[in-house]
């Protein structure tokens, strides 16, 4: 899966000599947290988040007048505000790519290039709704975990034991523990119930350490 297929196209964009209130309204009309941030020419130089702009307000400890406060704000520009450079990632990228990137770097957002062109951003979110989608939390389906040594040919013996069973195989993930020499391995299955599965992995002797029926 590539960022490509995840990302928020065409994103709304502001340029750094905008108000402060021009962007906090964009933000609230649009609907979307972050703003790229791109000059006369298109090209991207930095990026405002809702909270950057909430930091640049005063606090409500203020001895300034309504009237101060309200100059103040209007006179801000975005490019005082805006994180510059922005952290960027290429449209081509693993979406676990983004995903390092933004738990790294400490940022929800990350605008998406396609060589020196802003093509669209994705978020935090984006990357939720990916994980479900690969572990199916939104569908009906059989999730079952087991602990397995972390040795070769692993993957392919559990796939043949749930294929023999009549199991179907819709996305499959592995975990590292703290333990090393073993892995987590999590099926998402169709064709197959647990009261059939998860004896026959027993007594095969098989580790099962959490199984559930989504519904």
């Amino acid at each position: 899966m590539l960022v490509k297929n995840r990302m928020t196209c065409n994103p709304v964009t502001i340029s750094p000599g905008a108000s402060y209130s021009e962007a906090f309204d964009l933000i609230r009309e649009s609907e979307f947290r972050h703003l790229p941030v791109v000059d006369k020419k298109g090209k991207l130089v930095g990026i405002v988040a809702e909270t950057d702009l909430l930091h640049a307000s005063p606090s409500s400890a203020t001895t300034l007048s309504i009237y101060e406060l309200n100059y103040l704000l209007a006179n801000l520009l975005v490019e005082e505000v805006m994180s510059s450079p922005a952290i960027t990632v290429a449209d081509d990228a693993p979406i676990e790519q983004a995903a390092r990137i933004m738990i790294d770097e400490k940022v929800g957002c990350l605008p998406v290039m396609r060589g020196d062109e802003l093509v669209g951003v994705i978020t935090e979110t984006d990357i939720f709704k990916a994980f479900v989608e690969v572990l199916g939390g939104d569908e009906v389906s059989l999730r079952v975990t087991l602990r397995v040594p972390d040795v070769r040919g692993e993957l392919s013996r559990l796939a043949g034991a749930i294929a023999e069973l009549g199991g179907n195989i819709c996305s499959v993930a592995s975990f590292r523990g703290e333990e090393p020499g073993h892995v987590y391995i999590t099926f998402r299955l169709e064709g197959v119930d647990e009261e059939t599965l998860i004896p026959t992995l027993k007594a095969g002797g098989e580790e099962v350490v959490h199984y559930f029926c989504t519904t």
